[in-house]
């Protein structure tokens, strides 16, 4: 599994031959690249409604939706997607395949207005957990997950269900501070799913969000996890085997 980091909490995630792209938003200044300068994904997946999560959605229209019913039809009608998984969408709880990929919809604890003067729902804000194999109570040691953590404070639902069920190998967590978790927070999230690697995003975007990477690593040290720090640069990717 292949995850690159486009800055924000924007990941293009391959899969053997399956390509996915979470929350496409390119105006940020970690990434160097423009939409039209990203290979087209076999999947989008949204995890909530907000503009620096969906702004360049319509440029993957080709790619299948992943995302809640409520986000699926917003989609439909303001960025020109066609196709969603099994139609309508998915929701919490559910997973999904996806090509190559399996991926389940977790709880995020957050806000999702469209940012349209705030008059649209997007459902429930989302995270997901995109995996090489279907999650299932028999634990498989050949399989690989990477967890995205969507716009979220923290919550027990990681050291109670995401952690013990879902596995991730590698957590993709926000670290800003502000409109999500700070460093402390997401280090103790880092804790409770077990991964072997922790890696912040969600930062440096908006002045609010201003992080020192270091203080991220001093605080998953602090709180014993087992999970490695991953600081990767904008566009930078790293291979979980």
């Amino acid at each position: 599994m292949e995850l690159t980091w486009h800055g924000h909490s924007t990941w293009y995630v391959t899969v053997a031959g399956t390509d996915l792209l979470v929350d496409p938003f390119f105006g940020n200044p970690q990434t160097a690249l423009d939409p039209e300068d990203v290979d087209d994904p076999d999947y989008v997946l949204l995890t909530h409604g907000h503009e620096d999560h969906v702004a360049h959605a319509g440029a993957f229209s080709d790619a299948t939706l992943v995302a809640t019913p409520e986000l699926v039809a917003y989609a439909e009608d303001n960025y020109g997607f066609e196709d969603a998984v099994g139609g309508m969408g998915m929701n919490l709880g559910g997973t999904v395949e996806c090509g190559d990929a399996w991926v389940t919809m977790v709880r995020a604890d957050h806000s999702n207005g469209i940012e349209t003067g705030y008059e649209t729902s997007a459902g429930m804000p989302a995270g997901f957990v995109i995996s090489d194999a279907k999650p299932t109570q028999q634990s498989d040691t050949d399989s690989t997950a990477f967890y995205h953590a969507g716009d979220t404070s923290l919550m027990v639902e990681m050291r109670e269900v995401i952690g013990p069920f879902l596995k991730p190998d590698f957590a993709a967590l926000p670290a800003g501070d502000h409109f999500t978790m700070g460093p402390a927070q997401a280090a103790v999230a880092a804790d409770w799913v077990g991964a072997d690697y922790a890696a912040p995003m969600h930062y440096d975007t908006f002045a609010p969000i201003e992080l020192d990477t270091d203080e991220f690593e001093r605080e998953l040290k602090a709180t014993g996890a087992v999970a490695e720090p991953v600081i990767l640069e904008g566009d930078e990717s790293f291979v979980l085997e």
